[in-house]
């Protein structure tokens, strides 16, 4: 006989029941929202209490909820509360690990564009700016705010009219219509769960607590490389601090494999080497070989 539960939201922590919450409600889309304070700083992040809600108006809805931990609000809160706009840049799976690094809860007025290593591209109605990889960008004119509580937890319904839209179209069907297997968009699930439309769940750790060092951070070769993607990018930005010289040089000295992709002095395959660390998440390998060799990236 199926065993079940039951929860009373008051009888257990906000902490708790949020991850009930986000586990049961899924996928769920996501808001990468461009914003900018009264000052014109640029802020990026995503939201997945997110949704359509109306086309005639068109009408989208997003939430940044008061922080669970310490009840603080969020920069994108606080810029649609100065400047009434936004940005609603749509989420496809080339982009998912630098949307996810920019979640990082950077210091107030960095610019999470240059963390992700995400092209600011100027906006034709409002201010913010759209992010130029994402497939489809809403420009929004905020109509209405409504907080639903004042207790960490609580959300901030952002009521966002589109006033402009942008599809890239290499992601339409021959009708001018969005092909949802071109889209490939992902969603949010529970943890660190997320669900891409064409191929089903895969996880995407949590960025650090102690704040990646960001794609800018990394050496001007590496982030130009052809050969690396943005998810690729994402993951080697995602890392607490560079490595040493001395441990770059140790990393070498004591794998046999990587002295001979060196001695090659083929940058293509230093570089798909380095994908293939990624790809079996040692991204701090990676980022190793990539310094160790990287006069032979072009």
């Amino acid at each position: 006989m199926k065993k079940t539960i039951s929860i009373v939201p008051n009888e257990v922590t906000t902490a708790k029941l949020h991850g009930y919450l986000l586990g049961a409600v899924g996928p769920r889309p996501i808001a990468f929202a461009s914003t900018v304070d009264k000052d014109g700083n640029p802020n990026l992040s995503p939201f997945s209490f997110f949704n359509v809600f109306s086309a005639n108006p068109p009408i989208l809805i997003f939430s940044p909820a008061r922080r669970v931990r310490n009840n603080t609000t969020k920069h994108t809160l606080e810029n649609v509360l100065e400047t009434k706009e936004v940005v609603i840049n749509i989420v496809n799976y080339s982009i998912v690990q630098q949307m996810s690094l920019s979640s990082t809860e950077y210091a107030e007025g960095i610019n999470e564009f240059d963390k992700a290593g995400l092209t600011m591209l100027k906006s034709d109605v409002v201010k913010p700016f759209r992010v130029a990889e994402s497939p489809v960008q809403f420009e929004c004119k905020v109509t209405k705010v409504e907080a639903l509580g004042e207790e960490g937890g609580a959300g901030n319904l952002i009521f966002a009219e589109v006033v402009k839209v942008h599809v890239d179209t290499t992601v339409l069907d021959e009708n001018g219509s969005i092909d949802q297997h071109k889209i490939d968009l992902v969603a949010r699930m529970g943890g660190n769960w997320y669900s891409r439309a064409n191929e089903g769940m895969f996880e995407v750790p949590k960025p650090l607590s102690t704040l990646g060092i960001g794609v800018d951070s990394l050496p001007l070769k590496i982030r130009n490389s052809k050969l690396l993607s943005g998810n690729d990018l994402g993951l080697l930005g995602n890392i607490e601090q560079l490595p040493s010289a001395e441990s770059v040089t140790q990393f070498v000295e004591e794998n046999v494999s990587i002295r001979s992709v060196l001695s090659t002095n083929d940058g293509v395959q230093l570089q798909l080497k380095a994908k293939e660390y990624i790809f079996n998440e040692d991204v701090t390998s990676a980022l190793k070989l990539l310094i160790a060799g990287i006069d032979l990236i072009e």
